[in-house]
Parts: structure tokens; C-alpha cells; sequence
């Protein structure tokens, strides 16, 4: 009997070993979606203007994006403290995957004019806030989403 019972242990850890295995080497996260985190500086006695445009503008666009599916959400950031040469506001905008940036140039243009009315007035306006802000630059980041 007891024989019998060790029998029946080890065939059971030895089924027990391939699917171990098979963990073992199988990846522990998979691919999430992509992230854009902006990286913006006001400039002095300009933070609340930012910020109304923030709420005004950039949000109209943002919940366009999403309405065209392009994006699936947006946050801001405000940064505690930061040091000489760090952002005070960090955009985020979340998109599906990479794939999300494989559009064509008419497409994106196509998009900005429904979006802005039209390409000489975006690009205006974007030289406007540089009175306002400075960007410091983007970082993209695929999050990873552990099983």
C-alpha cells in the first residue's frame, strides 16, 4: 500500500514537471497600451493661463481624439517641486498600442483640420503658447501588464 501511494506521488509530480516547465519559460507580462507623457515648463507668473488652456482647449481636443478613437485617455500631471530644467505638468495620453501611431500623414492632417478648422490656425496657436510654456520633451513608455 504504501508503495502504491508513492507510485501515485511521484507519477503525479513527474505530470506535474512539464507543466512547470512550460511556466517557466513563458513570459510574465504581456504588452499594454502606450503611453505619451508631455513634458511641459510654465513660465513664471504663467501657470493658471496654462492651465485654463489645459481645461479649454487641449481637453476639447483630447475628447475629440477619443470620440475618433485615436486615443483612449488623457491625464495631467502636476509635478511637486520640481528642480531646474524639470517639467511642473506632465500630459499623458494613452494609446491602444503602436500601431496607433502608424497613420498616414493625410489621415493626420485630415484629423488636425476637423479638430483645429485648419492647419495655419493649429499651427498659430501652437506658436502662441510657447509665449506661455516650454516643452521639454516627450516620453513614450508601453506599459506592462503582468500576468
Amino acid at each position: 500500500m504504501k508503495f502504491m501511494l508513492a507510485s501515485l506521488a511521484a507519477a503525479a509530480l513527474f505530470a506535474a514537471v512539464p507543466a512547470l516547465a512550460a511556466d517557466e519559460n513563458a513570459p510574465s507580462f504581456e504588452n499594454g497600451p502606450v503611453w505619451d507623457f508631455g513634458q511641459i515648463q510654465t513660465k513664471d507668473g504663467h501657470f493658471d493661463e496654462y492651465m485654463h488652456w489645459l481645461d479649454t482647449q487641449w481637453k476639447a481636443q483630447e475628447e475629440a481624439l477619443k470620440k475618433e478613437g485615436v486615443i483612449i485617455d488623457y491625464k495631467v500631471y502636476l509635478v511637486a517641486d520640481p528642480r531646474q530644467g524639470e517639467p511642473d505638468i506632465i500630459l499623458a495620453t494613452e494609446y491602444k498600442n503602436m500601431a496607433a501611431f502608424d497613420r498616414s500623414v493625410a489621415d493626420g492632417y485630415a484629423l488636425q483640420a476637423k479638430i483645429f478648422g485648419s492647419i495655419p490656425k493649429a499651427d498659430s496657436e501652437q506658436a502662441a503658447r510657447g509665449t506661455v510654456r516650454t516643452v521639454l520633451g516627450d516620453v513614450w513608455a508601453r506599459e506592462a501588464i503582468l500576468k
